[in-house]
């Protein structure tokens, strides 16, 4: 979970991203969410690798849509402290997953791309919103869930 020093670093994300203010709440919900996202992901990628009767999870099991991977393509276009801070706390696969060394080093791109889609989806949803609140973000995950 990202601490309060990096708030700021999160802050700067989301302007650049999609003009959003967030506050260190806004980052801990945030941080969860995307947690949560890649935690799906990743088991996924396990099940395709029992499915398919082998061990260690590589990229091409990890089930990323196009425009996902659009958005991690983003990701490493940003400023390298941002990226830095964003990557620095990604999860590590469940319990029970071997991820190939390919795989692990995919994680921060995926944790990026999720970041940005979920900051630009509340554009979407209110084309208005600068700060969002509960009422805003629970449309987004709502979202992100359906279509991941």
């Amino acid at each position: 979970m990202a601490g309060p020093s990096s708030v700021p670093v999160f802050g700067r994300f989301f302007r650049s991203v999609a003009q959003l203010k967030v506050d260190e709440n806004d980052v801990k919900q945030f941080r969860a969410f995307v947690d949560e996202m890649v935690d799906d992901i990743a088991i996924a990628g396990r099940n395709s690798v029992r499915w398919s009767d082998r061990d260690v999870v590589a990229p091409m099991d990890l089930p990323i849509t196009k425009g996902f991977r659009e958005r991690m393509r983003e990701f490493t276009k940003l400023d390298v402290d941002v990226r830095a801070v964003l990557a620095e706390g990604v999860r590590r696969p469940p319990a029970g997953m071997t991820f190939s060394e390919e795989t692990e080093e995919v994680l921060p791109e995926l944790f990026g791309g999720l970041s940005i889609a979920f900051a630009r989806t509340f554009g979407i949803g209110d084309p208005e919103v600068v700060d969002p609140s509960t009422e805003h973000r629970n449309p987004v995950t709502d979202l992100l869930r359906q279509v991941s």
